[in-house]
């Protein structure tokens, strides 16, 4: 094939028309013609070139990153340099997350091992965590995405407790009753 609609392109990468879309708008990709019917078409190099963006993503790269990454790819010199630092960047970044998303897993396990052990106060983790939500103070940003903290309020709990971590669930039983 020696021309491809946005369709076409979008299908063969496996992505929606709307994402192919949205690079188009952020710089990212650009139709190399239109058709008569006005429809924009690409090269099978264009193909590649998404191709390697949602390889890039899949990698932990942010579009941004891409955007530099494929710049570099028509510099007239080595970009060695450059992408080596990006790596070191995103490298450091999904540490940080890992690190975070352990003390989630340390909290979250805590709290199932102390949950629901019957008797009048069958829910400890409950009143646990409306105690901490009282005294809580808010917390530094995460450097979780919003929807990795599951829309909980983002609260510091000393850890002097033994609960690392807990500030993605401190709130859970202050700000809403029940989970939405």
């Amino acid at each position: 094939m020696s021309s491809y609609t946005i369709g076409q392109l979008a299908k063969a990468v496996g992505v929606p028309t709307s994402t192919h879309r949205y690079y188009e708008r952020s710089g990212l990709l650009k139709p190399e013609f239109r058709t008569e019917g006005n429809y924009r078409a690409y090269s099978p190099e264009a193909l590649e070139r998404l191709r390697f963006i949602r390889a890039a993503q899949a990698t932990g790269f942010s579009l941004q990153d891409v955007q530099e990454m494929l710049q570099l790819t028509y510099s007239t010199e080595l970009p060695c340099r450059e992408i080596v630092t990006l790596l070191q960047n995103r490298l450091a970044d999904i540490r940080g997350r890992v690190k975070e998303l352990r003390q989630v897993e340390n909290a979250l396990a805590k709290a199932l091992a102390t949950c629901c052990r019957g008797g009048r106060d069958w829910c400890q983790e409950i009143e646990r965590l409306k105690r901490k939500a009282q005294s809580a103070k808010p917390a530094k940003k995460s450097l979780l995405p919003l929807d990795l903290t599951l829309r909980f309020n983002l609260y510091t709990v000393d850890e002097a407790d033994g609960f690392p971590g807990a500030a993605t669930v401190a709130a859970l039983a202050s700000a809403t009753p029940t989970l939405r």
